[in-house]
């Protein structure tokens, strides 16, 4: 088995929820197969995980909102420093662009702006930036509850999707000072949820998944202005589904043939067809997710498998990709209690 850092795979996991940190594994790279290697421990509910050349980031989805930063030169990731807080509750997501290190921040529905050092720790928050506005979900949505932050494909837009308010922000940051600024918004129906969306690889489309609504609405996108048009929306089951649903996670296949949705409650991956312009998703079918739960969806650098991150079941199920209909296969698993999310280094 290869054991270059390519290969190496990073595993979230809720610690108040029974799971064990940060689980560190190693991937085949003929079967896609993970092997749990190592563990590290020192931060709370490392919920969502990125990687950034040889430092990985964590959240500490916790109301003392947190991210830490570790060095991955070594076969068990070694801290860069003490955890920073964000100035935000329960962070869900986290973002780099322009220097900056960004968190949408679900509890206090805003969005947290950290500059990186030259090695890549976090300092305290540049910026912070609250929303404002509610929706009619008496449950979820009285409101804002920022739950991702992501850069568009071109780095000079920061997208902000807000489940309370039924909107997705969109942002300038100035990486000189470290400020992010509202610029514009795009309303989504009442009572969408909006959670996490997904980019074309042409750029000039994203998917938005709905959390309360399973639906997935097709938007184009103007670089050029910033602009995020809403052009249709698919539901995830015509028919309706059978059992209370929240979809968590969209992933865009890399010839932009294909969108790929977990949904928890089902606890299925939606298949959805997209037609050459982008503007249309159509449902094909949806496969069990091999768990409870799935919390989160990714696709490996190569394209050819997807890995879902079961949070009630507690593993990490990954399928191989049929090229031709999109349809995803079971694989294999690997036990991870809680597993949250899944981030290749």
């Amino acid at each position: 088995m290869a054991g270059g850092d390519a290969e190496r795979v990073f595993i979230g996991s809720f610690t108040s929820a029974g799971g064990p940190g940060i689980v560190v594994a190693h991937r085949d790279p003929g079967s896609g197969a993970l092997t749990a290697t190592g563990v590290v421990r020192s931060v709370a509910n490392p919920s969502y995980l990125a990687v950034r050349g040889t430092v990985l980031y964590a959240v500490s989805e916790t109301v003392a909102g947190a991210v830490a930063a570790y060095t991955i030169d070594a076969p068990v990731p070694r801290p860069l420093g003490e955890p920073v807080r964000v100035h935000g509750d329960e962070p869900t997501h986290l973002s780099l662009t322009q220097g900056h290190l960004l968190t949408a921040n679900y509890g206090s529905g805003s969005v947290s702006v950290l500059p990186l050092t030259a090695e890549g720790m976090p300092l305290p928050p540049s910026s912070v930036l609250r929303h404002v506005g509610s929706g009619p979900d008496p449950n979820r949505q009285t409101s804002a509850h920022a739950h991702q932050v992501v850069p568009d494909p071109t780095g000079r837009w920061v997208l902000c999707v807000d489940l309370g308010t039924d909107s997705v922000r969109v942002c300038v940051l100035d990486e000189h000072t470290g400020e992010l600024r509202a610029h514009g918004a795009t309303g989504l129906p009442p009572g969408t949820g909006p959670r996490h969306l997904a980019f074309h690889p042409s750029g000039e489309h994203a998917y938005i998944l709905g959390e309360l609504r399973p639906t997935v609405t097709v938007c184009r996108w103007d670089a050029t202005v910033g602009a995020l048009r809403p052009v249709g929306e698919t539901p995830l089951f015509p028919d309706g589904p059978d059992v209370p649903v929240q979809p968590s996670a969209p992933v865009v296949s890399p010839d932009g043939r294909y969108l790929w949705a977990a949904v928890r409650g089902t606890d299925t991956v939606a298949v959805l067809a997209l037609d050459a312009s982008g503007d249309r998703a159509e449902p094909v079918t949806a496969v069990p997710c091999g768990g409870r739960w799935p919390r989160d969806l990714v696709l490996d650098p190569p394209g050819r498998r997807l890995y879902a991150a079961n949070e009630r079941s507690g593993e990490v199920t990954w399928f191989d990709l049929d090229t031709t209909t999109g349809v995803p296969r079971p694989a294999g698993s690997l036990p991870v209690p809680a597993a949250s999310s899944v981030a290749f280094g």
